[in-house]
């Protein structure tokens, strides 16, 4: 950490709570307009195969993933900085937020559901439960890379 960064991370917090703060409002507005732009990015790069929307599965999978790495690895460095509170807000409200969608989600699968019913329920399902066998990957690995190195030999 930089000196910078030190007194930036080290000044008394702001007073006013988050959601009336301009700037931070600011990283979730900048972080969700990105993170939409790489959902529909994908979208576009991946049509709909036989009516199964794969894009969407693929964000709401890959975004579960990285929300519970970067929010565990984050957590893990206590106490909350201003900087790391900031990230927080960017990549895990802002960019997840906007690159993961339940919206599309639902309505894919009412939309899958009328021609498909098996691969809608599937989907819908599939979805879901794999959102939290993600989720809960990402925050493994997250805790794994955030503990400390031992540095002792082990006690025998």
């Amino acid at each position: 950490m930089t000196s910078v960064e030190h007194a930036r991370d080290s000044a008394q917090p702001n007073p006013k709570p988050a959601y009336a703060q301009p700037r931070l409002i600011l990283y979730v507005l900048l972080g969700g307009a990105i993170g939409t732009a790489g959902r529909e990015g994908l979208s576009l790069a991946m049509p709909s195969d036989g009516g199964v929307p794969w894009a969407v599965l693929i964000v709401n999978l890959l975004g579960a993933f990285i929300l519970g790495f970067l929010l565990t690895a984050l957590a893990a460095r206590k106490p909350e900085t201003p900087g790391r509170r900031d990230l927080r807000l960017f990549a895990g409200t802002g960019m997840m937020g906007g690159f993961t969608t339940y919206s599309s989600l639902a309505t894919d699968t009412a939309t899958l559901y009328e021609t498909h019913a098996g691969i809608a329920t599937a989907y819908g399902l599939g979805s879901v439960i794999g959102g939290i066998l993600t989720a809960f990957l990402g925050v493994l690995l997250g805790g794994a890379l955030s503990r400390p190195a031992s540095t002792g030999r082990a006690a025998a």
